[in-house]
């Protein structure tokens, strides 16, 4: 059996994964946002601060208990927050994963979190370079720079963009599907992807 052939099979797989892996991240986005939203109609008319948290622990308790952890009372509030940020959920972008929209909603600025919500769609940016974006207050400096070409250039320079194996290596996505990392499937995935790479080089 030839290599290309193998590779262009593993390949045809790799695909399909990751188009399961990103349509989940989507859907555990559409749920976050979902249960934010009910939380927020619940706590409707009876708002307090007491109440709020003795209903978020009693929904964190029973969650615990049928879907596992990934909801504790502070994953909760940012899920409710996460509605509050961002209250329209026909312009959730599929782009983006969790990790990016609990990094967004840290941003109080409104057109600084827009800014930064259509460049990590634009660069592709990972999680990680999202935040670093954000930390050194890119967005800032933009706005105040003479030379706003040479700072836009620290996007690419930084950090590469994100890349397949971000989603599958994501822990909120495995933890929303309910699945333990598997560090067998990620060797597997990275030696597939380098064979890929050569053969088309070659």
């Amino acid at each position: 059996m030839e290599n290309n052939f193998y590779n262009e099979i593993k390949n045809i797989l790799i695909s399909a994964r990751n188009k399961v892996y990103k349509t989940a991240n989507f859907a555990m986005v559409e749920a976050y946002w979902n249960i934010g939203k009910r939380i927020i109609d619940e706590q409707g008319g009876k708002d307090t601060a007491e109440y709020g948290q003795r209903l978020l622990q009693e929904l964190s308790k029973q969650m615990t208990k049928d879907f596992g952890k990934g909801f504790t009372v502070a994953n909760l509030k940012n899920m409710r927050q996460f509605y509050i940020t961002f209250p329209n959920g026909y312009a959730l972008r599929s782009e983006l994963s969790w990790t990016h929209y609990r990094s967004l909603m840290r941003i109080e600025n409104e057109r600084a979190r827009n800014f930064y919500l259509e460049e990590a769609i634009k660069s592709n940016w990972s999680t990680r370079q999202l935040d670093r974006q954000i930390n050194s207050f890119f967005y800032e400096r933009l706005l105040s720079s003479q030379n706003k070409e040479e700072v836009s250039k620290e996007i690419t320079q930084l950090e590469k963009s994100k890349s397949p194996e971000d989603i599958i290596r994501d822990p909120y996505v495995l933890e929303f599907l309910g699945l333990e990392a598997n560090t067998d499937f990620y060797e597997i995935y990275s030696t597939c992807r380098k064979n890929i790479r050569i053969k088309k080089v070659s």
